[in-house]
């Protein structure tokens, strides 16, 4: 490991002289999943990859900033990356940091220390955890309004636009900084769009996202309009999900797999899926974080509101995609109620824990519903045991703040400090006059 590590290092030094890098971004995200960070010129970088820089660690804490705290951000030399926006002289790269006290411990309110916790929790079980999230995200003319750049609609081939355009030179952007992309396409509303990435483990992903996000937002900007990961910014259409695919390997092998199964699931991918839907209520906080999360998570829009699972049913919380033969290795389940304004640290530390809780307990999921279940009765929902996702974020709040689980996965310090930023969000939105209020009763009242 020791030599591992000053391997990469020395890879660093050498490739940021080789490509005239001169500012090395060191990158990092708060409690909320903000992209944070600060630059340092090239002369610094062995001094930052041997002992880590100093800064304001209370940048963390998000709305629930706390008096300020020195910290250490200790970049990870595997994630060193040129960025390809940046000009080529003097160019800019980036790492990832791991957030450290003054003493050399990592502080608990890091999020990549959170998934990275929870990850050696699977690896002591004997299982590496694979995800491969779908984030879809919205092209406007600019962040003002919603006037959209296309009228395409799901998978339609539109004409060669501004927004395939984007699409297009986002993923060569992705694939120039290492972050393999499987497929792309257009998605349900007018301009709305998706880049999958290659699966891949949890810790890898997580970074590859909120690099993801700055990739779309980048391009957007280079030519002029705007990009935007909010999960529902138009009223009556389609919000933006991150449907999450995710699997436990044991070295090469899916334990997810089982040719003998009807569903060619394993014991422990159903043990894993029941742990989900046991705990999905207190967990949606995490992955669906915001006031703005909620406007999704309603009947009609494809969405799931609804605690269920099945393996073709696109309004379950969990679907099994159908298993292809000779493809063991890309069985399966996919969560689909996460958005990808989340922070995906704590959204796949939380999924995690909640699928292996229930691995270790055993637990077993309920029948498969195959059925659409936005067109069933209340009562017939009830008679079946199909409970329902919280409404809003007050619900979402209450909800993750009597979990042991989601208390156990982030911590206590994250945990906290989660609970305190989602409570003051709260208090500033319930505290506004909105415009539906103001059309709807102002005339009247």
């Amino acid at each position: 490991m020791v030599r591992k590590d000053r391997e990469a290092k020395e890879y660093v030094l050498h490739t940021a002289k080789e490509n005239d890098v001169k500012f090395i971004r060191l990158w990092f995200t708060d409690i909320l999943g903000i992209l944070k960070g600060f630059a340092i010129t090239v002369g610094e970088l062995e001094k930052a990859l041997n002992e880590g820089m100093g800064f304001d660690g209370s940048s963390i804490e998000g709305f629930a900033r706390i008096d300020e705290s020195d910290m250490v951000a200790l970049p990870d030399p595997t994630t060193f990356r040129i960025l390809p926006w940046r000009p080529q002289q003097n160019a800019v790269a980036r790492m990832f940091c791991d957030i450290l006290t003054p003493g050399g411990k990592p502080f608990e309110g890091d999020p990549r220390f959170v998934l990275k916790k929870n990850l050696e929790r699977a690896a002591k079980m004997g299982y590496t955890y694979y995800v491969g999230p779908e984030l879809e995200y919205f092209y406007f003319q600019n962040s003002e309004g919603t006037k959209v750049l296309d009228h395409g609609g799901y998978f339609d081939l539109t004409p060669l636009d501004l927004a395939t355009e984007l699409r297009r030179e986002t993923i060569l952007t992705l694939e120039d900084m290492g972050i393999e992309v499987e497929y792309s396409h257009h998605e349900v509303a007018a301009s709305q769009h998706e880049i999958d990435l290659r699966y891949t483990d949890a810790l890898t992903m997580a970074d590859s996202v909120m690099t993801y996000r700055l990739v779309v937002k980048e391009v957007a900007l280079k030519h002029g309009v705007y990009a935007t990961f909010m999960p529902k910014p138009i009223y009556g259409v389609n919000g933006s999900g991150m449907h999450t695919h995710q699997s436990l390997f044991k070295g090469d092998r899916n334990a997810f797999f089982d040719a003998r199964d009807s569903l060619h699931l394993s014991k422990l991918a159903r043990h894993f899926i029941a742990g989900l839907l046991k705990h999905a209520p207190e967990l949606t906080l995490v992955t669906n974080q915001w006031v703005n999360s909620y406007k999704r998570l309603v009947p009609g829009y494809e969405a799931p509101v609804y605690i269920s699972w099945a393996r073709r049913n696109r309004s379950d919380l969990i679907r099994v995609p159908e298993y292809q033969p000779g493809k063991e290795t890309a069985t399966r389940i996919e969560y689909r109620a996460p958005d990808p304004a989340c922070s995906p640290y704590l959204a796949f530390s939380v999924m995690l824990a909640a699928g292996l809780e229930g691995v270790e307990k055993g637990y077993e999921p309920p029948p498969t519903v195959e059925e659409n279940v936005f067109e069933m009765g209340e009562e017939e929902r009830t008679r079946r045991g199909i409970g329902v996702l919280p409404g809003n974020l007050w619900e979402a709040i209450l909800l993750a703040e009597k979990s042991e689980l989601v208390r156990k996965a982030l911590g206590e310090h994250l945990f906290h400090s989660f609970i305190k930023n989602k409570k003051i969000e709260w208090d500033r939105y319930r505290a506004q006059v909105t415009d539906y209020e103001l059309k709807r009763y102002l005339p009247l009242l």
